[in-house]
C-alpha cells in the first residue's frame, strides 16, 4: 500500500501481532467491528489482515486539542480533508478544529458544518471548537449553549488567535459553560503588554533584530487571572500553548489549590528556541513566540511531571503568499500534526523524561478527557474502540516538507532528523494511514 490510504472495508478483521502495548507488555490485538475484540495471544481468523508489529509500540489513537483546519474560508491553506490526512499520518484519530475560520465557528450551524466535513473525510474524528465571542471580536458571547446542544455537541470554546482579555466577559463564559461541563481554552496574551505586532520573545535578541517584543509576562498575567476566575466560578479553564516557565509556575500553584485548570504545550515549544529567529526565517514566526532554552527546559519538566497535561500541535497551515514575507509581516503559525509524535519521542522519550505510557497519557488519554471525547483516548482493552497508532520507536527520518499531506509547506521540522515514526493508524478498526508494507493474510480458522 501507499503511505496514505483510507483504510480497508469496515468489516475487515485485523490482527496486530507482537506489539508493545504502551507499557502493558507485549501482546496481540484483534480488531473487529470497530472494537478491540481480544488482547493477548490471538489466533488470526481466516482471511484476517495480519500486521507484524514486532518492535513497534501500540498507543491509543492520538487526540489533538488544537488544530487549525482553515475550512471554511481558507481552503488554499488547508481543507478538513487534507488536514485530516495529515492528522492520520501523525497518528491522530481525533482533532479539535479551532474556530477562527471564515465564517467563524460561533453558531450551531457553523459547528455542524465542520462536523459534517470531518465525517465526510472519514480519516479522523473532527470535533469543532466553538468561539467564545461572536466573530472573535471579544465583545459579546457567542451562541455557547446552542453550540453545546447542537449535533456537534461542542464542549471546548476558544477565541484562539486572540485573547479573551475582558475579565468580565471571561467570567461570564466560564459561568455559562459550567452548566454543561464545557471548558474555555484561552489564548493567553494581554494585548496591552503584547499587541498584534509583537512577534519575538522580548529580550536582547528582539532588540538586536529590531523585532517587536512579546514578553512572557503578557502570557503569565492572563494565566494568573484566569485560574483565579476558574476558582471563583468553579468552572474549567484550559491554557492553550503554554510557553513560559512563569506560566508553568502559575499552573502548578493553581493545581495545588484544587483549581480546575489544565494546560497544553506544543511540539515546537518543546524543541525550538528563539535563537532560530536570527536569520529572520518566517517559518519560525509563531504566536506565542519561540522562547529561550530555559523556558523550553521548564516546559519539558512540566510535561514530564504532569503539571502540563497535554501535547497539542497548534497545527497552523498557511499558503505561501501569507508566509513568504519579511518576518514582521508574515503570518503567525507552523505545521505540527505529522511530526508531533516524533518530536515528543525525540525530546521526551529518548532522553528518558517520559515513557511510552506517559506519551499515551499526554497525547491521547488526557486530551480526550479534557475535550469530553468519550470514544477516544481509551485503553487498548477488549470492548474499547479500536482507535490506535503503531509507532516504530527506533526509526529515524529526516523531515522533508515536500512529503507533507498538508496543503501548506510552513514546516519548522524540515531538514531535521527525528526519532520515532508512525507506521499505521486505525480509526475504529479501519486503517487510515500506513507507512510501508506490514500486512499479510491470516490462514488459521
Amino acid at each position: 500500500m501507499g503511505d496514505n490510504v483510507t483504510g480497508a472495508d469496515a468489516g475487515q478483521v485485523t490482527v496486530i501481532r507482537g506489539a508493545d502495548l504502551a507499557g502493558a507488555g507485549r501482546g496481540d490485538l484483534l480488531l473487529r467491528d470497530g472494537l478491540v475484540a481480544e488482547v493477548g495471544s490471538v489466533r488470526a481468523p481466516k482471511g484476517a489482515a495480519v500486521v507484524d508489529a514486532d518492535g513497534l509500540v501500540a498507543l491509543p489513537g492520538l487526540v489533538d486539542l488544537h488544530t487549525h483546519l482553515r475550512e471554511p474560508g481558507r481552503e488554499d491553506a488547508e481543507t478538513v480533508r487534507s488536514g485530516s490526512a495529515a492528522a492520520a499520518a501523525g497518528g491522530f484519530t481525533a482533532v479539535l478544529a479551532m474556530a477562527n475560520t471564515s465564517p467563524v465557528t460561533d453558531t450551531a450551524e457553523a459547528a455542524e458544518r465542520v462536523l459534517d466535513l470531518g465525517r465526510a473525510a472519514g480519516l479522523v474524528d473532527v470535533q469543532p471548537v466553538g468561539a467564545v465571542t461572536k466573530g472573535l471580536a471579544g465583545e459579546e458571547l457567542a451562541e455557547l449553549g446552542l453550540m453545546a446542544r447542537s449535533r456537534a455537541a461542542v464542549r471546548v470554546f476558544s477565541d484562539d488567535g486572540r485573547c479573551v482579555h475582558d475579565a468580565r466577559l471571561m467570567r461570564r463564559a466560564l459561568e455559562y459553560v459550567k452548566a454543561f461541563d464545557g471548558v474555555v481554552s484561552q489564548h493567553a496574551q494581554d494585548p496591552r503588554l503584547a499587541d498584534g505586532q509583537a512577534c519575538c520573545h522580548e529580550g536582547e535578541l528582539s532588540g538586536r533584530l529590531g523585532l517587536p517584543g512579546w514578553p512572557g509576562v503578557a502570557e503569565e498575567t492572563i494565566v494568573a487571572r484566569d485560574v483565579m476566575l476558574a476558582r471563583h466560578t468553579g468552572s474549567r479553564v484550559h491554557v492553550a500553548h503554554v510557553s513560559t516557565a512563569g506560566s508553568v509556575e502559575v499552573v502548578r500553584w493553581a493545581k495545588a489549590q484544587g483549581i480546575s485548570v489544565t494546560a497544553e504545550v506544543t511540539p515546537h515549544h518543546l524543541m525550538l528556541t528563539t535563537d532560530l529567529l536570527t536569520d529572520y526565517d518566517p517559518v519560525y514566526k509563531v504566536n506565542p513566540p519561540l522562547r529561550p532554552q530555559e523556558d523550553v527546559e521548564a516546559l519539558r519538566a512540566a510535561l514530564a511531571d504532569g503539571t502540563v497535561d497535554a501535547v497539542a500541535t497548534d497545527h497552523a497551515p498557511h499558503a505561501r503568499h501569507d508566509k513568504e514575507h519579511a518576518f514582521a509581516e508574515a503570518a503567525f503559525g507552523m505545521l505540527g500534526l505529522e511530526q508531533a509524535l516524533s518530536v515528543v519521542a525525540t525530546v521526551m522519550v529518548q532522553p528518558g523524561l517520559m515513557t511510552w505510557a506517559d506519551v499515551a497519557a499526554a497525547m491521547s488519554t488526557r486530551p480526550a478527557r479534557i475535550a469530553g471525547l468519550t470514544g477516544q483516548g481509551r485503553p487498548l482493552e477488549p470492548g474499547e474502540p479500536a482507535n490506535l497508532v503503531l509507532v516504530d520507536p527506533a526509526a529515524t527520518a529526516t523531515v522533508d516538507r515536500a512529503d507533507s499531506r498538508s496543503l501548506s509547506r510552513n514546516n519548522p521540522w524540515h531538514g531535521r532528523e527525528l526519532t520515532g515514526q508512525v507506521r499505521a493508524t486505525y480509526l475504529r478498526g479501519t486503517q487510515t494511514h500506513e507507512h510501508g508494507q506490514t500486512q499479510q493474510q491470516g490462514e488459521s480458522a
